[in-house]
């Protein structure tokens, strides 16, 4: 009888018990509200952006209550203006281009490469085309781009790097944690995320400018005093009665949930490249299933896996989708046609307009995508990547004896 998998792909591990604890205490003294602080405490939002900018390295950095609220926000903080094109990764998720558009920006889409990131020539072209001077980088599924070329070549292009990090915290580029090379960097601690407060958003850069406009941005009124991790009143008194307020801070309860997991990241890496390793190990050498390398630079963060299946029509793509699903193993297609779940692609967000990228069309066609839960074993990854090799080497031996079935047209 065919093993079938019993586990989870979306169940997170509990939540640390001192971040309960830390929660319980917020819940008792009722004061949720970033800025609601007796005198002499620091609150639990604060002292979360204080232990982030620490870290990450950064100078400055600001809580808030998600990811795509941090790009918007960054966006923002950025000047960027109505209809002003703004560059991202063809390959990303609903809610990058989404918070182009809900600041005002267009965005324009830039092909990728068989490794899942940015392509640096068309990155060239498209800025030069277009003119823009914003790119909202992400680092799809925790795919990192050589991070010096890109560096080097927006700084010769004139772009402003807005690092999307939603898939990278805790990560690295040569030992250099992700974010730390654009002018800022945007974190979400969404629940499938590497710290998990259902909802939430860390921003983090060195520019005082920019992480005063951000915390304005955020609705901090005239209570920016009340930021460890921000620059200095004289920097806020000149720009307070130009930036409007967008609301979306972060408050002490998800605060406090997040503040224990950041010394928890390191041990997280690792225990996600052991099942990402394992994953990679059990799926290796299967015919017409592709690997995606990854360089010796990066020091990935694996939780998500995905594959490429280069040759193969739609029919057998979606045939293994569906085999693999009956045996307990989600497995999601960015080639689909219509937009499922969590799952779609730039053709599908038509507020961005007309575009074409052949090259990330292809490359997504074929492009198949896990979750790898810390809540999975090592034995969970070798039975879901036997389950994945036994329906692909099934549906193509069914495909070959078809094959040979088939009346020869003379």
């Amino acid at each position: 009888m065919s093993e079938v998998f019993r586990g989870s792909f979306t169940q997170q591990e509990p939540i640390p018990e001192d971040g309960i604890r830390a929660a319980l205490e917020v819940l008792r003294h009722g004061r949720l509200h970033r800025y609601n602080t007796v005198p002499g405490e620091m609150g639990e939002a604060a002292a979360l952006e204080a232990e982030f900018a620490a870290f990450t390295g950064a100078r400055y950095c600001l809580a808030v209550a998600s990811g795509g609220y941090a790009m918007g926000c960054a966006l923002r903080a950025c000047g960027v203006q109505p209809g002003e094109p703004v560059l991202t990764n063809a390959f990303t998720l609903a809610p990058v281009p989404g918070a182009i558009a809900a600041a005002g920006g267009r965005p324009v889409f830039v092909e990728i490469t068989e490794g899942l990131v940015i392509d640096f020539s068309d990155l060239e072209a498209k800025a030069r085309a277009s003119g823009a001077r914003l790119l909202l980088l992400s680092h799809m599924r925790g795919h990192v781009c050589d991070m010096e070329a890109l560096t080097e070549l927006c700084a010769r292009l004139g772009l402003t790097v807005i690092e999307d990090c939603a898939h990278t915290m805790g990560a690295e580029w040569r030992g250099v944690a992700s974010g730390r090379h654009g002018a800022v960097a945007c974190y979400s601690t969404q629940t499938y995320k590497h710290m998990n407060s259902g909802e939430g958003g860390l921003l983090i850069t060195d520019d005082a400018d920019l992480a005063a406009r951000m915390v304005l941005l955020s609705g901090s009124y005239m209570l920016y005093g009340k930021h460890p991790a921000a620059p200095g009143a004289e920097v806020f008194e000149r720009l307070r009665l130009d930036i409007p307020n967008v609301s979306g801070r972060m408050d002490n309860l998800r605060a406090a949930v997040l503040r224990p997991q950041i010394a928890l990241l390191a041990e997280r890496r690792q225990r996600w490249a052991a099942l990402y390793r394992g994953m990679e190990a059990g799926l290796q050498g299967i015919p017409g299933l592709r690997l995606v390398p990854r360089p010796e630079e990066e020091a990935y963060v694996g939780s998500s896996f995905q594959f490429l299946l280069p040759d193969w029509e739609e029919p057998r793509i979606t045939a293994l989708l569906a085999a693999c699903a009956a045996r307990g193993v989600e497995l999601k297609w960015f080639g689909a046609g219509e937009p499922a779940a969590f799952t779609s692609r730039y053709v599908h967000w038509r507020y961005a307009g007309d575009q074409s990228c052949p090259q990330t069309d292809r490359i997504l066609f074929g492009l198949v995508d896990m979750r790898l839960p810390l809540t999975f074993s090592e034995a969970d990854v070798a039975q879901i990547a036997r389950i994945i090799r036994d329906e692909a080497l099934r549906i193509g031996q069914a495909e070959a004896v078809e094959a040979v079935a088939a009346p020869q047209v003379q």
